[in-house]
């Protein structure tokens, strides 16, 4: 690749994380994009930063390195710890190579090797699997299989009502259905009508004007769903009908 590989890096330990800055400067064709001693901070920052990599420790206070490449899985990881213990798991996950701390320079070169080939080739890039959104409940990360249905809230028009496959609901804060259809996945998700956005998954069966999800009220009953004739033909195109 001719142009620079932007990484962000994460290690709770200070001196650690200033001693792989420091190594990773040294290497002309990577960029550190930021530097991180907070997995918290680094989760909430990492989806609008742009970068294409990132290093992480394991071993952390709050969250763990693997716990966090688990939120990353549309992004290559490198892990940098002095657990050998965590290898096998590390590449469970598709980890691009495991570091063993102290880390060499050579050793870190090598593994930047590995990134390069793997970014390079465009076919080994794991689609997106989750939003992180601002909510009532601070910002969240929602994972786009577990999005049920999204509607307009009845107390402010400018905040979505998501609901979960497992029942939880949260407020999207201030956010319009264009912008959703931007972040989602446009075959898993359609517009149903001007106040409901719809996963295809929680679609059981349907009529000329109605859906009958999988979803179930406090009565225990399928939740069902009105189709507007604006949406309905993609609607159709996205059932395969």
């Amino acid at each position: 690749m001719n142009t620079k590989l932007k990484c962000l890096l994460l290690d709770d330990e200070l001196p650690g994380l200033t001693y792989l800055k420091m190594l990773c400067e040294q290497l002309p064709d990577l960029e550190v994009v930021k530097a991180y001693n907070n997995p918290i901070t680094f989760v909430n920052e990492a989806s609008n930063l742009e970068f294409d990599f990132c290093i992480l420790d394991i071993e952390m206070p709050e969250m763990n390195g693997l716990q966090i490449a688990n939120l990353l899985n549309g992004k290559p990881v490198i892990f940098a710890t002095a657990y050998k213990e965590y290898a096998a798991e590390a590449f469970d996950l598709n980890a691009l190579d495991y570091i063993r701390k102290p880390i060499k320079l050579d050793r870190l070169k090598q593994a930047i090797e590995k990134a390069k080939k793997y970014i390079g080739n465009s076919e080994n890039q794991l689609p997106k699997t989750y939003i992180q959104l601002n909510t009532n409940k601070g910002k969240a990360i929602l994972f786009f299989d577990k999005i049920a249905y999204i509607k307009t809230s009845e107390s402010d028009s400018r905040d979505k009502v998501c609901r979960l496959f497992d029942g939880e609901d949260f407020i999207l804060k201030n956010i319009t259905f264009d912008k959703l259809n931007e972040l989602l996945p446009s075959p898993d998700f359609c517009r149903i009508n001007k106040k409901e956005l719809l996963s295809i998954k929680a679609v059981h069966v349907f009529s000329f004007d109605e859906i009958t999800t999988n979803l179930m009220n406090d009565q225990g009953k399928n939740v069902k769903l009105s189709l507007s004739e604006n949406y309905r033909n993609e609607f159709l195109q996205k059932v395969k009908i």
